[in-house]
């Protein structure tokens, strides 16, 4: 844009921001010129993206929609925002502990991501309109996506230490630009659903979840991780979808723990995308009598939005999977949509092909699997069986012939486990033939198996000794004893 200049790097001591932080020396003015037509400039320090210009985006036509409907609609943005952040950062191997305390110290941030929401959907918030999960996913994860690339592994850094807009700025902004903080959307957000209507009667909303099966508390809770959900309209949001639900066969009793899961999924247009979400995922596959059970352990499946859901079904077409399988991978695990592609599934399948192993059945197997960050889980299980002398070879077989064995836990799991191994003087091709050894309880199988067994005084491989059934066992080691 013509009115906007570069002004020298800003001195951080003036502005009284702590030293050492690592910000980006980059802020845009407003010069005085008569020519520039009236906006509203959300001012503040950004990190440089190569990847494309953000100049633009911050100029901000001056809001017209009431003051209370766009209080409603920050107070939803803001909490979707840290929803968005938090997801991203995970799909970038952080735990999710660490992704949700570098989400709730980078309030400057989460309000830049909000800003930039207005900023793609303003003619929705002139119209006092919600934006759906969806639609806020569609219009954050790219720019995530774009400033990781620039970043790197100082992405977390930029988050956490995102510049808030100085005083003086802050009050050149117009007031109904300035977002409340998240403590006070809480505690409006509680007291609407906590203080009787005139009269004298619980909220509508507060109302109708107690006849769902709801208690006051489960209902604060709700609210106090999603505010926006206090000013959802029971008759347009709520009843739709517990509708929907029980249309499904979803049982009325499991109702509340999906809302509780995912709150969210209230807010998403039924006409506009969950209907025909679930019509597209029905035509790939997946099993419309089992909806209840994959809402039921995965209520977020159908908050994602169409494009994310073809950029899986494509990749998963791509690495092989038949589109009737496809269909039955997210049936069972539907947390797999969850996954990104770049940064989750198509490295996971690359390294399980570097090892030998087949990328297409393992995620058909073991698609939680997929889910795992190569450097920090998979590559310490491959290395761990390596050091003990097992080839590269015989790891491929393993994983193909055992698919969740990169998901177990070295410490808990596989150490144990191999050090009894060793103590049954087994040659090493036992685990290469029957890898599911390590899925077996040390405690509860393989220890008492092995003691019966040698107390009978025969010798069976690993596959006699704990696949079959009790009964089986004892007939086996009969026949072993007497020869017959």
């Amino acid at each position: 844009m013509a009115c906007l200049e570069a002004s020298p790097p800003l001195d951080l001591r003036a502005t009284g921001q702590p030293r050492g932080r690592k910000l980006p020396p980059w802020r845009f003015s407003l010069p005085s010129s008569s020519s520039c037509k009236p906006c509203t400039l959300v001012s503040r320090q950004l990190p440089i993206c190569n990847a494309q210009s953000y100049a633009d985006e911050l100029w901000v036509a001056a809001p017209q929609s009431p003051a209370s409907v766009r209080s409603r609609l920050l107070a939803a943005e803001w909490e979707e925002a840290k929803a968005v952040l938090s997801l991203f950062l995970r799909q970038k191997g952080l735990r999710s502990t660490l992704a949700a305390r570098i989400v709730n110290k980078s309030d400057g941030f989460i309000e830049h991501l909000v800003s930039k929401l207005q900023i793609a959907y303003r003619s929705r918030y002139a119209e006092g309109r919600e934006l759906s999960t969806p639609e806020i996913r569609d219009a954050l994860l790219p720019y995530l996506e774009a400033l990781s690339k620039e970043h790197g592994d100082s992405l977390v850094e930029v988050v956490e230490n995102f510049a808030d807009p100085f005083s003086m700025e802050r009050e050149t902004l117009s007031s109904s630009m300035v977002l409340t903080p998240t403590s006070s959307n809480k505690h409006k957000a509680v007291a609407r659903i906590s203080t009787p209507t005139s009269g004298g009667a619980l909220p509508e909303l507060v109302r109708y979840l107690l006849d769902l099966g709801m208690d006051h508390e489960e209902i604060k809770n709700i609210v106090l991780k999603f505010p926006a959900f206090a000013y959802y309209n029971v008759e347009r949001k709520i009843k739709p979808l517990v509708e929907l639900l029980l249309d499904l066969g979803v049982p009325r009793s499991s109702i509340p723990g999906i809302i509780k899961k995912r709150p969210q999924l209230c807010g998403i247009s039924m006409s506009d995308n969950l209907k025909p979400m679930m019509a597209y995922l029905e035509n790939i596959g997946v099993d419309r009598a089992q909806w209840s059970k994959v809402i039921t352990r995965f209520p977020a499946f159908l908050t994602y939005s169409r494009n994310k859901v073809e950029t899986t079904v494509s990749f998963l077409t791509e690495l092989g999977v038949s589109k009737k399988n496809i269909g039955k991978i997210l049936t069972r695990c539907p947390h797999l949509m969850s996954y990104s592609v770049d940064d989750n599934l198509r490295p996971t399948a690359e390294y399980f092909r570097s090892i030998g192993a087949d990328a297409a059945s393992l995620i058909q197997k073991s698609p939680q699997a997929f889910g795992l960050n190569v450097e920090a889980k998979l590559k310490p299980i491959t290395e761990f069986f390596l050091a003990r002398e097992f080839s590269i070879e015989e790891i491929g077989i393993m994983a193909n012939r055992f698919g969740i064995i990169h998901t177990l836990s070295l410490k808990e799991n596989l150490l144990p486990k191999y050090e009894f191994f060793l103590t049954m003087e087994y040659p090493r091709c036992e685990l290469v033939k029957f890898p599911q050894y390590f899925g077996y309880s040390l405690e509860q199988r393989i220890k008492p198996r092995y003691a019966r067994m040698t107390g009978s005084g025969v010798r069976l491989i690993l596959n006699q000794m704990l696949s079959v059934s009790d009964a089986r066992f004892e007939e086996i080691l009969e026949k072993k004893r007497t020869g017959v």
